[in-house]
C-alpha cells in the first residue's frame, strides 16, 4: 500500500494558472485581506503535511477496528482522538469559518482542497470536521447573535463538534414526512422529541460536546416541508458562562454496521424531550439547512474525488513496479524477466481514465467553489446572482458526477492490482467500499439527477443551463487557434447538450415521466461536458509551457486522452435519454 502524497502541484496549477483565483479574491471584500496566492500555498502545504503524515496512517487501522457502541457511548478507533486534537489545534476545523468567532476565514476554493486532502488520507476521519463545518455554516447564516457567540467559537476550535440530524426511519429524501416534535417552553427554549437515523458523528469521544442541529415540527406547523423548523440541541447543556452543565435528554441508541467508512460513527439518535433552541424563524428549517447543502454536497463530491485520487496514486505506483509479460511492441526492460504492467494498453487506459477524471474533477470542484465564494462575498448584485445561479445548476452535478466517476476510478485501481486489489493488505478494496457511500448520502445521485433535470432545467425553462452553456461558448469563441483541437469537440459537446436540453424541455410538457426517466443520463452528459470545459481551460493554461517541465506535457497528454476517449461517451448517453420513458413502463409492478 503506497503512502499518500497531497497533489499540491496540481492544486496550485488549478487555482493559480487555470482560474487565477487570487485575482478574484483580491476583488472580493471579506477575502482580499485574508488570502492571497502565498497564503493559499502555505495553508495547502501545511494541510498536506498533517493529512499525509498524521491522518493517512490511521486509514486501514480505523477501518479494521471501526467504531464501538457501549451503553449509549461511542468510541472511535485508536489514534483518532489524538490526531483530531492536533488537527483542531492547528485550526483546521475552522479553516473556512467566520473570523470574528475564531475561524480562519479561508475561501471555499481553499477549504475544498483541504477537504480533498483530508478525505484522501482518511475518509472516515474527514467526516467529523466536515459535519462540524456544515453545522457552523447554518448557524453562522441563520442563528441569533447570542447562539453564534455561545457556540461557534468552540465549534471552530474543535473543542466541540457538530452534527446534522435530518433523516428519520420513514423519511429519507422526503423530509416533509418527519415526525420529530418541538414543544415551546416559557423560557424561550424547546423540548425536542423524536428519533433520527444515519446521523454521522451523532455520538463519539473526540470532543467534550456535540452540537446537534435537528429538524423538527412545532405543534401548529403546517404539513409538509413548509412546516419544518431547525433546532440547536447540545449533547451537554452549556451554562451562561460557557461552562458545561448537565447531559441533555438525548442518547445514541445504536450505531450502524456499514460496508465502508467504518471509523465514522453513523448513529441512531433519540431525543427524549431534549432542550434546544430554534435556529432562524419557525417553519424556516429547510431554508437554514439548504444554506449548508450547497457546500456539503460539493464536499461529498470532493470526498469521492479524494478516493479516486488515492486509488490513482496507489495504482500508478504499482503499475510502475509490477512485472508481468512483455509490451506488445517487444521487451522494454531487457535486463528483467518481464516489463512493468504500465506498458500494457489496457493498464494505460485505466490509469489515464483515472488521471483524466481526477484532474478534471479537481478543476470542476474548484470552479464550483469559486462560484460559492463569488456568491457569498461579491458586492455586485449581478455578479452575485450569476454565481448563485451557476451554483444552483452545478451543485447536483458536482455531488453526483464526481462520486460516480470516483467509483469508476477506484474500480480501475482495484483492477490494476488484480488479485491483490481484492485483499486488504494493499488498500484498494477499502477505497471501493468507502467511496460507495458518497453516491448515497447527502441525497442519492438519483435524487441529484432529478433535482438537476426537474428543478434546475425544466423548472427554469432552461435558463440556468443557457447561462453555463453561453460561458463555454464564449470561451471557445475567444480561444486562440492553437486550442482548436480542444475547443472544436467542446463546441460539439455543447451542441449535443443544447439538443438534449431542448428535447427534455419539450417532452416534459406532456409527459412528466420523461424528467425522471432521462435525469441520470442527462446529468452524466452535463458532467462530461463540464469536464471537457475544464480540460480545455487546463490545456490553455498548459499550452506553450511544455519545455518548462513534464507537468505540462502530462497535462496536455491527459487532455487529449479525455477528448479522444472519454468525452465521446455522451453520444450513447444522449441516445438513451432520447429513447424516452415508454420502455420503463412496459411492465406493471407484478411483472418485475
Amino acid at each position: 500500500m503506497s503512502d499518500y502524497k497531497a497533489p499540491l502541484r496540481d492544486m496550485r496549477f488549478v487555482l493559480n494558472e487555470v482560474f487565477e483565483a487570487s485575482r478574484l479574491w483580491a476583488g472580493l471584500p471579506g477575502l482580499a485581506e485574508v488570502v492571497d496566492e502565498e497564503t493559499a500555498a502555505a495553508v495547502l502545504e501545511e494541510a498536506g503535511k498533517i493529512s499525509a503524515g498524521s491522518i493517512a496512517p490511521l486509514r486501514r487501522s480505523g477501518d479494521e477496528q471501526g467504531c464501538a457502541w457501549n451503553n449509549g457511548r461511542v468510541s472511535v478507533p485508536d489514534g483518532f482522538a489524538e490526531v483530531y486534537q492536533a488537527f483542531a489545534d492547528g485550526g483546521w476545523v475552522g479553516v473556512g469559518g467566520e473570523p470574528r468567532f475564531g475561524g480562519m476565514g479561508m475561501p471555499k476554493a481553499i477549504s475544498a482542497q483541504v477537504e480533498e486532502m483530508v478525505a484522501s488520507a482518511n475518509l472516515s476521519f474527514g467526516t467529523y470536521p466536515m459535519l462540524t463545518a456544515g453545522a457552523c455554516l447554518s448557524l453562522n447564516a441563520h442563528a441569533s447573535e447570542a447562539l453564534k457567540t455561545k457556540y461557534l467559537p468552540n465549534l471552530y476550535a474543535g473543542v466541540w463538534s457538530g452534527s446534522m440530524c435530518l433523516t428519520e426511519a420513514h423519511a429519507g429524501t422526503d423530509l416533509g414526512l418527519i415526525r420529530t416534535k418541538a414543544e415551546p417552553q416559557d423560557d424561550g427554549s424547546y423540548k425536542v422529541s423524536g428519533s433520527k437515523i444515519f446521523i454521522t458523528g451523532g455520538e463519539h469521544d473526540l470532543t467534550e460536546n456535540i452540537i446537534h442541529l435537528v429538524l423538527a415540527r412545532l405543534p401548529d406547523a403546517p404539513a409538509g416541508p413548509k412546516g419544518i423548523s431547525l433546532f440547536l440541541v447540545p449533547k451537554v447543556l452549556v451554562n451562561d458562562d460557557g461552562s458545561l452543565g448537565e447531559h441533555n435528554a438525548l442518547s445514541c441508541g445504536s450505531i450502524e454496521h456499514k460496508m465502508g467508512i467504518k471509523g465514522s460513527a453513523t448513529c441512531v439518535m433519540n431525543f427524549d424531550g431534549a432542550t434546544g433552541w430554534i435556529v432562524d424563524a419557525p417553519n424556516k428549517g429547510l431554508a437554514a439547512m439548504f444554506t449548508m447543502m450547497n457546500y456539503e454536497r460539493l464536499g461529498v463530491g470532493i470526498q469521492g474525488l479524494a478516493q479516486g485520487e488515492r486509488s490513482y496514486q496507489s495504482a500508478v505506483a504499482y503499475a510502475r513496479d509490477r512485472l508481468q509479460s512483455r509490451a506488445p511492441t517487444g521487451a522494454q526492460n531487457r535486463d528483467k524477466p518481464a516489463d512493468p504492467i504500465i506498458v500494457h494498453p489496457d493498464v494505460r487506459r485505466m490509469l489515464l481514465t483515472m488521471k483524466a477524471l481526477n484532474e478534471g474533477g479537481r478543476a470542476f470542484s474548484s470552479y464550483v467553489a469559486l462560484q460559492l465564494d463569488t456568491a457569498k462575498y461579491s458586492e455586485d448584485e449581478v455578479t452575485r446572482n450569476r454565481a448563485q445561479e451557476l451554483v444552483a445548476l452545478l451543485t447536483p452535478v458536482a455531488k453526483s458526477f464526481l462520486t460516480d466517476m470516483a467509483l469508476e476510478s477506484t474500480l480501475h485501481g482495484q483492477m490494476i492490482f488484480g488479485g491483490h486489489g481484492y485483499i486488504r493488505e494493499w488498500g484498494q478494496e477499502q477505497l471501493v467500499r468507502d467511496v460507495r457511500i458518497t453516491q448515497i448520502y447527502e441525497g442519492t445521485n438519483g435524487i441529484q439527477s432529478l433535482d438537476l433535470a426537474g428543478r434546475k432545467i425544466v423548472g427554469s425553462g432552461g435558463a440556468l443551463y443557457r447561462l453555463f452553456a453561453s460561458e463555454i461558448r464564449n470561451f471557445a469563441a475567444n480561444a486562440s487557434a492553437d486550442l482548436g483541437e480542444f475547443t472544436q469537440p467542446l463546441n460539439a459537446a455543447v451542441d449535443t447538450l443544447d439538443e438534449l436540453t431542448a428535447w427534455l424541455l419539450d417532452r416534459a410538457q406532456n409527459n412528466p415521466n420523461e424528467i425522471g426517466a432521462s435525469s441520470v443520463e442527462y446529468l452524466q452528459v452535463v458532467g462530461y461536458t463540464a469536464y471537457a470545459y475544464m480540460w480545455a481551460l487546463m490545456a490553455k493554461a498548459a499550452l506553450g509551457k511544455q519545455t518548462e517541465d513534464d507537468f505540462y506535457v502530462s497535462k496536455l497528454g491527459t487532455a487529449r486522452f479525455y477528448f479522444a476517449r472519454l468525452l465521446p461517451r455522451i453520444q450513447s448517453l444522449s441516445a438513451s435519454v432520447m429513447a424516452g420513458s415508454e420502455s420503463l413502463y412496459l411492465l406493471d409492478a407484478a411483472q418485475f
